[in-house]
Formats: C-alpha cells, structure tokens, sequence
C-alpha cells in the first residue's frame, strides 16, 4: 500500500505534520510512503499533474493507493479521488468549498475517507467541509484547533494509524 503525503500551499515536504504522518506509516508493514514536494508549483492544478504523474511514473494502482494530505494537500487528495477510485483518503483541513479552488465540491471515490478540521479554522472555514463530509456522509473529527492543526498532532496521528490499518486490512482478502 503506498501512501502519497501531500503538504499545504505554503509547507513543504519538511513540514511537521507531514512528517509525523510518514513516520506513522513508515512503522506499519506494507505501507510505503511517499512525500510529494510541490514546492515552485503553485497552481493547484500543475500539483494536481505533478501528484498524477508520480503515481503513474511509480506504476502504482489507485486502488491501493492512500491519499494523505493537509490544506492545499487535502484538496489534492480529494481531487485525485475524484477522478479514479482510492483506497484511501486522509484529509487534515483540505481546502473544499474555498471560491478561488477550481472543482471545490468534489465527489470522492475513496473506499476509507477521514477528515479532520479545525473549529477556528479561519483560512479553510468549517461550514463548507462539514457540508460536503454530510453531503457524502464521510468520516469527520471536527477539533478545537486551528488551521494548522499542530495542538491536534497526537489525535491526528492516532486516527491516521488507525486509519492505515483500517485500509490495508480491506486490502489482504484471503
């Protein structure tokens, strides 16, 4: 199972979450993962290419794949789900229903989705997210945190193990 990490706009592959999110996945058997760096692309469709054409390059299948990112990071994630089927999506504060965000209603096609999002999240607002999780009646943690979320690692972290695990059981069919 290969688990694509995307960061936010402003981040980068160094960032604190997700870093702590590939040590997660790094201590599980059969998870790979793979962080993405965007940094110099900063149209959200020229990542979305970028992001598209790593996982073509790595010959890996959607179906087994997990899309795991945060902001800007989520909203790829979500877009990608969108297009083909995904085993997984873990989405930290994704950018949905933000005007200037092309495709912001997104239908995913995730066999697992879990979003976490921030009460005062004030550069992607809860409304819209928690709008789209109802809509498609996806896994939600709404906290008390902000956008960056860092107050919120420890449970971010518990989820996202817990979310892994959840995927590459669905994947083992004996």
């Amino acid at each position: 199972m290969t688990v694509y990490l995307s960061h936010g706009l402003e981040s980068g592959p160094g960032a604190l979450k997700i870093q702590a999110l590939k040590g997660v996945a790094e201590a599980l058997d059969d998870c790979e993962p793979v962080v993405m760096d965007y940094r110099g692309l900063n149209e959200p469709q020229q990542r979305l290419h970028h992001l598209l054409t790593t996982i073509a390059e790595r010959n890996d299948t959607l179906a087994n794949c997990v899309l795991a990112g945060s902001s800007l990071g989520g909203w790829l994630s979500a877009a990608v789900s969108a297009q083909q089927p995904v085993l997984g999506c873990f989405l930290l504060a994704p950018a949905l229903g933000l005007p200037d965000y092309p495709q912001t209603s997104l239908t995913l096609q995730a066999k697992h989705t879990h979003i976490i999002h921030g009460w005062q999240d004030t550069v992607v607002p809860p409304s819209p997210v928690i709008e789209h999780a109802q809509q498609q009646r996806l896994s939600l943690r709404m906290l008390d945190d902000d956008h960056r979320l860092h107050s919120s690692l420890d449970t971010i972290l518990v989820d996202f193990e817990r979310f892994l695990r959840q995927c590459g059981s669905s994947t083992h069919v004996h």
